[in-house]
């Protein structure tokens, strides 16, 4: 079964929002066009969901600003402007995104003390969000997965897409993702190709089966 996992494509990360990854917009018809033309058996997508006093929020901790590094349950935090605050716009898929063929969203990020950039479990590893049993259950053996952002959520979900589904080909569809950074954009397409993660384009994903 080949999948599709869309990950965080939600107007917090698009331009206007409150966490805009730069010309995060810009895969949204990239992302549409592999739903329509993909040939997927099955669509999924993730969406940070987090509480108003999150603690991955620099609002959360007195005197610090966001995109300072910060310590959250101990482990050091990248503190991040309010964003994706569960019942707001912000955290709404981006209404130009093909939601129709969406058959399962996995919400991340609930938890106060602990982040969540993948869409399979915590940043500590400790609570898994239930996505990789929901997969695994499906008989998904090709998981293609693109989103926001790749230098960070995205990368995430595919590096625990490939520990989490033994005997599954994960791949990173470079060209329907944005990142922050360009380096960490480059930094991070490096970990997950040596991880195993095949590096492909949407191109790529639409003319294979």
């Amino acid at each position: 079964m080949k999948c599709l996992l869309l990950v965080d494509i939600q107007n917090g990360f698009c331009s206007g929002g409150n966490l805009a990854v730069p010309n995060g917009q810009d895969i949204v018809p990239i992302a549409n066009r592999l739903i329509s033309e993909g040939e997927y058996d099955l669509v999924v997508a993730s969406q940070d969901w987090h509480p108003a006093d999150h603690g991955s929020f620099a609002s959360q901790h007195p005197g610090s600003r966001p995109f300072e590094m910060g310590t959250l349950g101990g482990e050091p935090q990248m503190l991040w402007p309010d964003h994706c605050v569960q019942g707001t716009s912000d955290a709404d898929f981006h209404p130009d995104l093909d939601t129709a063929r969406v058959g399962y969203v996995q919400r991340k990020g609930q938890r106060r003390d602990v982040d969540s950039y993948s869409a399979f479990r915590d940043n500590d590893h400790s609570a898994l969000t239930g996505l990789s049993d929901y997969l695994a259950e499906k008989r998904v053996d090709v998981l293609d997965v693109c989103g926001l952002a790749t230098d960070y959520c995205v990368k995430a979900s595919a590096l625990d897409a490939k520990a989490m589904l033994p005997g599954t080909d994960i791949r990173f569809v470079a060209d329907a993702s944005r990142g922050i950074d360009a380096a960490g954009v480059e930094a991070a397409i490096a970990e997950m190709a040596a991880a195993g993660i095949r590096i492909i384009t949407s191109a790529d994903a639409i003319g294979s089966r």
